[in-house]
């Protein structure tokens, strides 16, 4: 008997982190399945055979992804021929919609079965675009509760899998060791920078964070910064923006943890913020094409996902050209300075942690993963 083959395509290192989830759940359940597609270090070490990697699709903003239109065009058509050459049992698409909603066409014409995993995020982008992704997609699994509705009224079978982050975050790290390994006291107030986990972020969000946190440095001495280093980048990368006042960690968990208050990139990294559920602000910025053109096409009126999640604003949100330290730097020190709205922030985390479902996850699309290939 031919072993089942998967094909799978993530674009960015979230995507990579929950692939790699997935890929060891499938193996566990069927250990002779072959897995390719696009995936990060991750995916390729959880035994997926990758043809690109998340390092070269992960594009930010419109403008970018049109001067990188050639390598994405590329890249379609490389995967298309493996469609050909060897028709796999399953697609299963991870998040990235500009590229995989294309390629879930071509998959369809071609009578190869989609599952998508971790939804487009329909909710930010409008819902006209969800009978698109109905007529494409075989099957949904949503890591959001609230978006199982949005699907089921398009007549998609979909199902609330829980999200991911609860299997792969770790727990029970200690934040005084953190912070003796760092060179800190245990009564150390730690200020968490998180710039992203690609360098055009870091680019973007580092220097102004840093000018912010200086800010703050002159209010509150005892306040003590550390940067987030992303696995994707090298420590020399940072090395321009530091200086003696603040360190570097590739312990992001560990950092989220200890610290008294944190700036966090837009994305996956606010869910896990809510993890560990020290507050926090939530930071976003593009280049000006871009932002332009997403003020007409977003209509969401949070851009966090844990606001988004929450329904309403519980962490400030610093977009775009209120990205700056002159108005984050006196909101930050309002928060600091009221403990009462302190705690009240912790514990509006606390409850959103309950939205997010229960552990698991991986492993239910897995066994969903291999139901539609008996089918098919």
């Amino acid at each position: 008997m031919v072993p089942p083959r998967i094909m799978i395509i993530a674009g960015e290192s979230s995507g990579d982190l929950h692939g790699a989830g997935l890929i060891r759940e499938i193996r566990r359940l069927r250990p002779e399945t072959g897995i390719v597609g696009i995936g990060g270090p991750k995916m390729a070490a959880a035994g997926m055979t990758c043809f690109y990697s998340t390092d070269q699709m992960a594009i930010l903003g419109f403008t970018e992804v049109v001067r990188h239109f050639p390598l994405i065009r590329r890249v379609h058509n490389r995967l298309i021929r493996e469609l050909e050459a060897s028709p796999p049992d399953l697609l299963i698409l991870i998040d990235y919609p500009g590229f995989n909603l294309r390629f879930a066409k071509q998959a369809k014409l071609r009578g190869i079965p989609v599952l998508y995993y971790i939804s487009p995020q329909v909710w930010a982008w409008g819902t006209g675009r969800v009978p698109k992704i109905a007529r494409l997609v075989d099957k949904m699994a949503v890591i959001f509760a609230f978006e199982e509705e949005i699907y089921r009224k398009a007549g998609l079978d979909v199902t609330f899998v829980g999200h991911p982050l609860l299997d792969s975050l770790p727990s029970g790290l200690d934040a005084e060791l953190f912070k003796k390994e760092m060179g800190f006291s245990e009564e150390t107030k730690l200020f968490g920078l998180l710039p992203g986990s690609r360098a055009q972020e870091v680019q973007k969000l580092l220097p102004e964070m840093i000018r912010t946190f200086r800010r703050l440095k002159k209010a509150f001495p005892e306040l003590q910064g550390v940067v987030s280093q992303s696995p994707q980048l090298s420590p020399s990368f940072y090395k321009p923006f530091l200086s003696g006042e603040l360190k570097l960690t590739a312990h992001t968990h560990a950092l989220m943890q200890a610290s008294h208050f944190m700036m966090v990139a837009s994305g996956t990294a606010t869910l896990e913020a809510v993890f560990y559920g020290n507050p926090f602000v939530v930071t976003y910025k593009i280049s000006r094409t871009s932002y332009f053109l997403g003020r007409f096409l977003v209509s969401v009126k949070n851009i966090g996902l844990v606001n988004i999640v929450a329904g309403r604003r519980i962490v400030p949100e610093f977009i775009q050209h209120n990205f700056r330290a002159e108005k984050m730097a006196p909101v930050i020190a309002g928060i600091l300075t009221d403990r009462e709205r302190y705690r009240n922030i912790q514990t509006d985390l606390q409850q959103i942690r309950t939205k997010l479902g229960s552990p698991g996850a991986s492993a239910r699309v897995a066994e969903m993963a291999l139901k539609m290939m008996e089918r098919s």
